[in-house]
């Protein structure tokens, strides 16, 4: 096991990177009216979200701070109303795979099809084998458990054959002997590193850790959101090597901060044909309703994406105002800025074969949904166009229907896999279930 916690913050002369506006193209859709949605169109709520919309939102188009009230508009869960379903676009079809789960979170798929499954609050990771003529798994098992509120889920190394199963814990990275095909853990867990914060049930601020790995295998690279919203860590000594990205050896030796000021990386994935690690984010809260958004974006090693004293570019959080002056011209700008206060979780990039030809290489992420604005944004799976590994500003929403006319929410996405056969797969913590999307064509 390595500690790291003596290792200094390294700030980075890493330069920003900036995409050229580029035209629809793709194959990407558009909403109703064959337009991308702009300015102030972009911003929504739960009532606009429809499968095929496509919005863009940029810098430009955000109010500044305080334009309205920080409010506390947590959803109202209520149970699936009869005829309820998720609600996606012609061709797709969305069966239920699975139901009556404690909170299911990040999912993946194992190199032999199977899908793990962390249940953080009961400490768990279960695996989901197949689909039966009914289109219900038909093996399901618990991977292991006694673990410590687990999320991240990695097979290493990468390919048919993996040897492990890494876990992201709350507090620090295990990993459990793996071949294809276990249902259950052959060997006890090996501590590989311990990590900062210990977790929301200890007072621990975001207790998500996500784990993967960079495509050569020889990084690991974990997530760790911050212990608060917007607490300075010049001052706050609970945010060290928090709001970070950090960089390990597959054996958990610690090498570097590769990317900080990112306030809550909750979703890790690397670019198929870019190689770069992408983050889905969770940005800060109380600047009002439409600041700040949340992102997904390529992460630049040695990168700085503003966390707490900057957002979106070198906009000063007024919370903070005129401290690091010198940071101010190396904040990042996020390739694709979502609505605030979506909680965007897990994301994964497509790379199968069933879907049509224009969302390969793509990205899917989950939309947890938002508490943190008057009336609530999110509640549902986006799809990310890119071009050539490269994304443009837009999203489009893909999978909806989660609330009801009223506001209430029944479901709540939360992780997003690609199946072996080229399916979807969606867990969401809200009912208890575990979607699955296929493409028909009919």
């Amino acid at each position: 096991m390595d500690s790291f916690f003596c290792a200094p913050r390294v700030v980075s002369l890493a330069a920003v990177l900036c995409l050229a506006s580029l035209p629809l193209l793709h194959g990407q859709k558009a909403d109703q009216t064959g337009t991308v949605l702009t300015g102030q169109a972009a911003f929504t709520d739960y009532s606009q979200e429809s499968p095929g919309v496509v919005r863009k939102l940029t810098v430009a188009d955000l109010p500044a701070p305080y334009a309205t009230k920080g409010v506390d508009n947590g959803a109202q869960m209520v149970p699936r109303p009869d005829g309820a379903w998720p609600k996606t676009l012609p061709g797709f079809k969305v069966e239920q795979y699975y139901t009556g789960l404690d909170q299911p979170r990040l999912i993946r798929t194992a190199p032999n099809g199977d899908l793990f499954v962390a249940l953080s609050y009961q400490n768990k990771v279960m695996v989901f084998r197949g689909v039966d003529a009914n289109g219900k798994p038909k093996e399901v098992s618990t991977f292991a458990d006694n673990l410590s509120q687990p999320f991240g889920i990695a097979f290493y190394p990468s390919g048919p054959d993996p040897k492990w199963v890494y876990i992201g814990n709350t507090d620090s990275v295990v990993r459990f002997p793996y071949k294809n095909g276990d249902l259950k853990a052959t060997g006890p867990a090996e501590k590989l590193v311990d990590l900062p914060g210990g977790g929301r049930l200890r007072g621990g601020g975001h207790w998500t850790r996500d784990i993967v790995f960079s495509q050569d295998g020889k990084r690991m690279f974990v997530s760790v959101g911050s212990h608060s919203n917007v607490d300075d860590p010049d001052t706050h000594t609970a945010e060290f090597h928090r709001a970070d990205v950090l960089e390990f050896t597959p054996e958990g030796k610690f090498i570097k901060i590769y990317a900080y000021g990112i306030r809550n990386c909750v979703g890790e994935a690397i670019n198929p044909i870019t190689g770069q690690l992408w983050c889905s984010t969770n940005e800060r809260d109380m600047l009002g309703d439409n600041l700040v958004p949340d992102y997904i974006t390529h992460i630049q090693e040695g990168g700085f994406y503003g966390w707490p004293w900057f957002y979106m570019g070198g906009n000063w959080d007024p919370r903070l105002q005129g401290k690091h002056p010198e940071l101010k011209d190396k904040v990042i700008t996020p390739d694709v800025l979502l609505q605030p206060h979506f909680a965007s979780l897990e994301m994964t990039f497509y790379e199968g074969d069933q879907f049509p030809a224009e969302y390969k290489g793509d990205a899917f992420a989950a939309e947890h949904g938002s508490w943190n604005k008057a009336k609530r944004a999110g509640y549902e799976v986006i799809r990310v166009p890119m071009h050539d590994g490269q994304a443009f500003g837009e999203y489009e929403d893909f999978l909806t229907g989660f609330t009801t006319p009223d506001g209430k929410v029944w479901g709540r996405p939360v992780g997003v896999t690609v199946a072996n056969d080229g399916s979807l797969f969606v867990t969401d913590d809200g009912s208890g279930s575990i979607w699955h999307i296929s493409y028909t064509g009919r």
